[in-house]
């Protein structure tokens, strides 16, 4: 197909979802950068970063056989002396990078106000095993452009957002080992369903939207498609919603969400990339990269990870497969 699909009706019986998106997007994460503790939320502050002179000496220039090829764990979840885990422990909670609006991954309940997922139950695992209290956690609310600057800045101590490991990204910091496997798919209305759309191939000419600075946006150069970029997810649901846009590419976790808030959409085709999703870690903190990928490696023995799955992704996706396994070997 090469001619834009008629907003029509489809936009008119929108209106009203599309409106509570946009009401959404304002009261939830796209209000802008907030921090939340296990309790209640609060307000965004300044975050102490976990001092420089507690964490180990800059990494080396990351090599890139494989993109997942993470740094061998630590024998164990003990924290040394002078380590950045020690650092966080004597400042008294985790500090996280989170979606607050990618439902069933990282999503600010409504009724609650608390931010939950798949992502900040991984993340909860990291402050149990560091502070002893998975509620031990503030969240700071980023988007997809942000999480690769904050960690830089050593302005969280780690980001927990559906991010992809890849070899670009680990010039400038470090990740865990992969700890979820989705897939790239794309979704579109009904009536597009019904009229012959069943994958990105049939979108030729299209506008489809992704969140810019992802990887998603990125491989959208390699289809004959408009590409449309928008801050949030959510942000391309509220244009889809408005037919401004006729369809919305991501990872496959983000999408089932999607088809959770609005009847009028559907997941289509096969996935045409493979996102292997790890925690981000400043660089500098390989220590934390170790201790991190002993925690995962934990959960993925013992159980807790398929737990995890089963509460947040099992009703979208399907029975839990098993975990990622992890790939060690980078120096």
């Amino acid at each position: 197909m090469s001619t834009h699909l008629t907003p029509g009706r489809r936009g008119r019986t929108r209106g009203a979802l599309a409106a509570a998106v946009l009401v959404a997007l304002v009261l939830g994460g796209c209000a802008g950068p907030a921090a939340t503790s296990g309790a209640a939320p609060t307000e965004s502050a300044p975050a102490e970063p976990t001092p420089t002179e507690s964490a180990p000496a800059a990494a080396p220039a990351a090599t890139c056989d494989d993109a997942t090829t993470s740094y061998a764990p630590t024998t164990g979840t003990e924290i040394a002396a002078g380590s950045t885990m020690a650092a966080i422990r004597d400042r008294g909670f985790l500090l996280v990078g989170v979606s607050a609006d990618t439902l069933q991954m990282g999503a600010r309940n409504p009724f609650s106000g608390q931010i939950e997922g798949f992502d900040i139950d991984v993340a909860r695992q990291v402050a149990q095993a560091i502070l002893g209290d998975p509620d031990a956690i503030r969240f700071r609310v980023i988007t997809a452009g942000d999480r690769i600057p904050v960690l830089q800045g050593q302005e969280v101590d780690l980001v927990a957002r559906a991010f992809t490991i890849n070899c670009e990204r680990w010039q400038d910091i470090a990740f865990s080992a992969e700890y979820f496997t989705a897939g790239q798919k794309v979704l579109v209305s009904t009536e597009a369903e019904a009229a012959g759309i069943a994958g990105i191939e049939d979108l030729a000419g299209l506008r489809v939207c992704a969140p810019e600075g992802t990887t998603t946006l990125e491989r959208l150069d390699e289809y004959d498609v408009e590409a449309v970029g928008a801050r949030t997810h959510s942000a391309c649901l509220a244009l889809f919603q408005q037919g401004r846009v006729d369809a919305i590419t991501g990872d496959d976790t983000v999408l089932a969400g999607f088809v959770a808030q609005d009847p009028y959409a559907r997941v289509v085709g096969d996935a045409f990339s493979a996102e292997p999703y790890g925690l981000g870690i400043p660089a500098e903190q390989v220590d934390m990269v170790r201790f991190v990928n002993a925690v995962l490696d934990g959960m993925k023995a013992d159980g807790t990870w398929a737990q995890l799955y089963a509460r947040w992704l099992g009703e979208a996706l399907g029975p839990a497969p098993a975990p990622p396994t992890s790939v060690y070997g980078r120096s």
